[in-house]
Order: structure tokens, then C-alpha cells, then sequence
């Protein structure tokens, strides 16, 4: 309960305090290209019931969603896109998620329904045992995912036999040692290499 209420109170603050800083991008985004501000994509959520994730679009609008792992300078990555994904400025719709409570700001980053199917099942029990969040500590250690893989020769392999079992480690590891002062730790740490990001 303590952490829902965190998780409403903060997203409530980020959203009104953020409010001028989200108009802005959303203009920026529909003057840069084509298309809607916002993007949603089908995700896995806690108990694996399916959820909307909200992202500010930073690729060329497709109504089909197009192929779901963005790897290197992805040629639909739109020139919006590119700051927004550098600075993880594109996450910050997901506060609204928290307001649903379909997420939470710290635990398991949510996956689409393809790569939650290579979850072993007791894994996929842990995992799915908690509400997903905006960041954790797989967020942070792979902040650079899309680099990594554009340098893979098969992507796609490459993110299921190498970066997730890693996720997996981290997510259970969250789900075992989780409590409000290890949020409070990750949510630090976050901004601290989100802030380093930025700078350079």
C-alpha cells in the first residue's frame, strides 16, 4: 500500500510539475514528423495480463507498430527521436501508466508478449508477481541496449540468448530484496546516469 501511495503521489507531482516540458515535446514531435505525439504498444503486466504502454513516438508513424526490437541508428528513428531516446525523455508518459496503475515507477521493465514467451515458467511467475516499472536495475545497466545490439550480427538472437537471461537476473533479484528504500536507491541512481547521459 505504502508503495502505490508513493507511486500516485509522485506521478501526480512529475506530471504537474513536468506539465510545460510535455507540451512542448508533444509539439516538437508532431512539427518533426508525421503522426500522433504519443505511441502505445501492447506490453505483459503483473499476473501477465496485457496492458497500453504510453511513450512519447520517436519513430515515423506506422499504424501496423512495424517490427518490435529497435536496434542502432534504426532508420525510423525520427531526428526528435534521437534526443528523446537519448535523454529516456520518451518514458515520461509511463508516469501515466502509474496513474492507472497499470505500472509502477520502480520494478520490472514490461516486456511485449513475444519475449515474455521465453521466460522459463517459474522466472515468469516471479517476474510477473510485481507491477512492471518506469526503471530498475536492468533499465540502468542496459541505458545503451539499442548500441549493443546494432553491433550484434543477428539482433534479434542476440537479445534473447545474451541481454535477457541478464533482465531475468536483475527482475528477480528485484522481486526478492524489493522495499521502499531500495526504489528510493534506484530512483537515485536513474537520474544520476540519465543526468550523465544528458551531459554528454
Amino acid at each position: 500500500m505504502s508503495k502505490r501511495v508513493f507511486d500516485v503521489v509522485a506521478a501526480l507531482c512529475g506530471l504537474v510539475l513536468l506539465a510545460p516540458l510535455l507540451c512542448a515535446i508533444a509539439v516538437w514531435i508532431r512539427r518533426d514528423s508525421p503522426g500522433p505525439a504519443l505511441f502505445r504498444q501492447r506490453r505483459v503486466g503483473r499476473h501477465g495480463r496485457p496492458f497500453d504502454i504510453y511513450k512519447f513516438r520517436t519513430m515515423a508513424y506506422r499504424p501496423d507498430g512495424g517490427r518490435q526490437l529497435t536496434v542502432g541508428h534504426d532508420p525510423r528513428i525520427t531526428r526528435a527521436g534521437h534526443f528523446l531516446r537519448r535523454t529516456k525523455l520518451d518514458e515520461l508518459p509511463q508516469l501515466l501508466n502509474v496513474l492507472q496503475g497499470t505500472m509502477s515507477l520502480v520494478g520490472p521493465r514490461p516486456e511485449v508478449p513475444r519475449y515474455v514467451d521465453h521466460y522459463p515458467p517459474a522466472v515468469r511467475r516471479t517476474v510477473l508477481s510485481v507491477a512492471p516499472g518506469i526503471t530498475d536495475l536492468a533499465a540502468i545497466q542496459y541505458k545503451d541496449e539499442n548500441e549493443i545490439l546494432g553491433r550484434a550480427s543477428d539482433p534479434e538472437r542476440a537479445y534473447v540468448e545474451t541481454i535477457l537471461p541478464v533482465k531475468l537476473d536483475y527482475y528477480q533479484r528485484y522481486v526478492r530484496e524489493r522495499s521502499f528504500w531500495l526504489d528510493l536507491r534506484i530512483i537515485f541512481r536513474t537520474l544520476g546516469a540519465l543526468f550523465r547521459q544528458t551531459g554528454r
